[in-house]
């Protein structure tokens, strides 16, 4: 049987249809164009090295490093709680909580920086109520405690959905067999359970670190000197921009570090049971059940209701004064329209490539795949600073054009529709577009009335991440968006740096009413599915 299926996989690659290789190559060439040209243009000066071991630039690589491991190491201690409390234990409207849990994602970490700032920073919430008190200035808001609050707020959930997963799809037998053992129940969690989760919360973890290097909004509302801030300056003022794009080489190496260090933590043990698997059992709280749904509203309230009442205050208080907000009209089409194209062109860019790496499995599928994830672990500043370097002096009629922000979206963007439509394609069974070409069908008809009705779940569910996700991009869309062409989240990062607050958060409650649409069906259909 292995033989016959072996022998399957070889007459299915030798079968590629040109166009699909050619088309999953061009692709994979088009994601790394980035990455290359940072490395062209960083070394055409001969600075490199000179500006790499600079002092500041050692200081600065360090306090990212920091900040990035602080906000993962906050949204695993958040997260280990919150997913055990939803899925192991009879807490109170758990299926509510997890909805509620996953949702901070709709704020964009920008938006969380605003908060903070509007409710604790000068000229603030809580300073106007403490004023008639004699309290003329809190405690400073802004750097590294600022921004590692604003970003770990947001950005919990990623650790939070995967590993909530996770936990349900533990063997309760293992748990068994070690208290049977005589291990506590602390004890059975670290020593049993907690190995188990420890791919979920890689992956988890992964995600977090990569936005928190990746992140321009919170640490320049913030004024935190993490690399990409310190590059957008650079960019901003100086002639010469090889020193930018050298950090921008510097940022993506420390990102793809992080992904190299998340593979070595996977190891080769095994996380599966040999035996009939058996569903976890429900833990009943008891007494424990008021501290924890004290945990369930703290954590609700700080991260959804707080900072969406900050923005309704400030709202209102800027149209009590005559603040004019006719200007979000324009804003949210222009983020509607481009995160739509976004969404499209990353579906119409993943397809090929999911389809050769799926259905015709090869040394050189694998490499465009992996070649396709790059900008993934490339901060979005990088990617907009390689691109604005190429269309500048290679491609001047498409410099500062819709189709290159488009592009730069797709190139930061496309692994979550490529993952999601791979996920599909390989839920569906090959020998079924086999026998419709035994039918007389040819491969185009196949593929349009068999493949492609099987696929949409999962292209439906990218092109939704992709929305989302683009639609908050800032350090980009700052860079490469067409002059006059403003997107709420350049709305937000700009009223915000003048202090016009009643603007930023009109822009900042529509982005998240937006945001909040493919959220919700994400995470309705992640819970259908289980």
């Amino acid at each position: 049987m292995a033989l016959t299926f072996g022998a399957f996989r070889r007459s299915y690659t030798l079968r590629a249809p040109p166009l699909v290789g050619v088309l999953a190559a061009g692709v994979g060439a088009a994601m790394l164009l980035p990455l290359v040209y940072l490395v062209i243009r960083a070394s055409e000066h001969g600075t490199v090295f000179e500006t790499l071991t600079r002092a500041s630039t050692i200081e600065t690589l360090i306090r990212t490093c920091l900040l990035a491991a602080a906000v993962t190491a906050a949204a695993i201690l958040i997260s280990l709680p919150a997913a055990w409390l939803t899925t192991r234990t009879d807490l109170p409207f758990r299926g509510v909580w997890s909805v509620l849990f996953s949702l901070p994602l709709v704020f964009p970490s920008y938006v969380g920086a605003f908060v903070l700032v509007a409710a604790l920073g000068p000229r603030g919430i809580v300073q106007n109520w403490l004023e008639p008190l004699g309290v003329d200035r809190l405690p400073e808001i802004y750097g590294f405690w600022g921004a590692w609050l604003a970003i770990t707020l947001f950005t919990f959930p990623y650790v939070l959905i995967p590993l909530r997963a996770a936990m349900k799809g533990l063997d309760q037998s293992m748990d068994d067999a070690a208290r049977s053992l005589g291990a506590s129940s602390f004890g059975t969690f670290f020593r049993v359970t907690l190995p188990q989760l420890r791919p979920a919360l890689a992956a988890g973890g992964l995600l977090v670190a990569l936005y928190t290097l990746s992140d321009f909004g919170a640490v320049s509302i913030l004024r935190f000197d993490s690399l990409t801030r310190v590059i957008f300056i650079q960019y901003k003022s100086a002639f010469d921009r090889s020193e930018a794009a050298s950090l921008a080489l510097l940022l993506a190496a420390v990102a793809l570090a992080a992904v190299w260090i998340e593979s070595m933590t996977r190891g080769k043990a095994r996380y599966h049971s040999e035996a009939v698997r058996r569903t976890p059992k429900i833990v009943r709280l008891g007494g424990w059940r008021w501290p924890a749904l004290v945990f369930c509203v703290s954590l609700v309230m700080i991260s959804l209701v707080l900072p969406a009442s900050v923005l309704v205050y400030w709202l209102v208080r800027g149209l009590d004064a005559g603040q004019s907000v006719s200007f979000i009209g324009s804003a949210a089409v222009n983020s509607v329209q481009v995160s739509s194209l976004a969404a499209a062109a990353a579906i119409l860019f993943a397809l090929p490539v999911a389809v050769f790496s799926v259905r015709y499995p090869g040394a050189l599928s694998r490499l465009i795949e992996r070649a396709s994830y790059t900008g993934f672990a490339l901060p979005g500043i990088s990617i907009a600073l390689a691109l604005v370097f190429f269309g500048a002096n290679y491609a001047p009629w498409i410099y500062q054009t819709l189709p290159l922000l488009v592009f730069a979206y797709v190139v930061r963007f496309m692994p979550q529709a490529l993952g999601a439509s791979r996920a599909s394609l390989l839920q569906t069974n090959p020998k079924t577009e086999e026998a419709a070409r035994g039918l007389g069908k040819g491969k185009l008809a196949v593929f349009r009335r068999i493949t492609l009705p099987q696929l949409l779940p999962g292209l439906s569910t990218g092109a939704l991440l992709v929305f989302l996700t683009a639609i908050k991009e800032l350090p980009a869309t700052l860079l490469l968006s067409p002059i006059g062409f403003s997107t709420l989240a350049t709305e937000i990062w700009a009223s915000t740096n003048e202090a016009m607050f009643a603007r930023a958060a009109a822009a900042a409650i529509l982005l998240v009413l937006i945001a909040a649409i493919p959220t919700t069906i994400v995470v309705l259909r992640e819970q259908r599915a289980r």
